[in-house]
């Protein structure tokens, strides 16, 4: 049962959270923000408010089914052991069949198939994620040198060997053959919207700062067959399943316990991370 909510919203500094006897202040919500990424600090506060509070609802049950510590020898935390056993004993994940497997597989044909292999130049104007002047300073710079380069192309390793902050200037922006997994995964699928062989007229923004990109060459990716992809499907369906079902869990069990200060029913980020 949830009383005197908080706006999960706007979570306010001081706020101070009841699951059944047990409190939970700022200080620990400060002390979990780190583990819970958000575009702001606001969101990643209410996101590790929602995190404690699940793990004292999940607690509070296991005390109220005389789930005690783990027997010794155990190498999870105590409190840790007891969710898990928690959820075992409730909680039915039923295990994916062949026939979803193959309905997956049949649904997402652009999943089902080795990843797109660039042979990619760049030129990398570095700027901090998290200075707006700098990265807007960047910015133009790139979009000086794309301008530049879609009269002359041809000076694309001049301009990288002079401008570009990447050791790959030294080769005039040669990062050879890119594949899934080699670079920043906002450069890897901007890689596949560009054209081949032209500088686009945008540079490419990522974390690192700004990225002018001439794809020399676009391999593409082969399709899968079913039975490549059946044990990867099967383990991303499960996964979806057991978060599906414990955060359905969760919610009934909020509807057992006392909950003052977080409404859990309006939780839009996963009850489960």
């Amino acid at each position: 049962m949830t009383e005197a909510t908080t706006d999960t919203g706007s979570l306010p500094p001081d706020v101070q959270i009841r699951v059944d006897n047990r409190i939970i202040n700022a200080s620990e919500i400060d002390r979990e923000v780190q583990y819970h990424s958000a575009p702001d600090l606001g969101e990643a506060r209410r996101r590790a408010a929602q995190a404690l509070v699940v793990r004292e609802l999940l607690l509070a049950e296991a005390d109220s089914q005389g789930i005690r510590d783990p027997e010794e020898g155990n190498i999870e935390a105590p409190d840790e052991a007891r969710i898990r056993v928690l959820i075992e004993r409730n909680v039915d994940i039923p295990e994916p069949g062949a026939a979803a497997c193959r309905r997956y597989y049949d649904a997402n044909p652009e999943r089902m198939r080795t990843s797109d292999q660039h042979e990619v130049s760049h030129i990398l104007i570095p700027a901090p994620a998290d200075d707006a002047e700098l990265r807007a300073e960047a910015r133009k710079v790139a979009q000086t040198l794309t301008a530049t380069l879609g009269k002359e192309p041809q000076r694309f390793q001049e301009l990288a060997r002079t401008h570009s902050s990447c050791p790959s200037s030294e080769v005039g922006g040669y990062l050879g053959l890119i594949v899934r997994g080699q670079t920043a995964p906002e450069f890897e699928k901007a890689l596949s919207r560009l054209p081949v062989e032209v500088v686009p007229d945008y540079p490419v923004e990522t974390r690192y700062g700004f990225h002018v990109v001439l794809i020399h060459a676009r391999h593409s990716g082969r399709p899968l067959t079913f039975e490549a992809c059946h044990e990867r499907i099967a383990d991303y369906l499960r996964e979806h399943v057991r978060r599906r079902a414990i955060s359905q869990y969760i919610r009934v069990l909020a509807a057992d316990h006392h909950i003052e200060g977080f409404d859990l029913d309006a939780a839009t980020s996963p009850l489960v991370q």
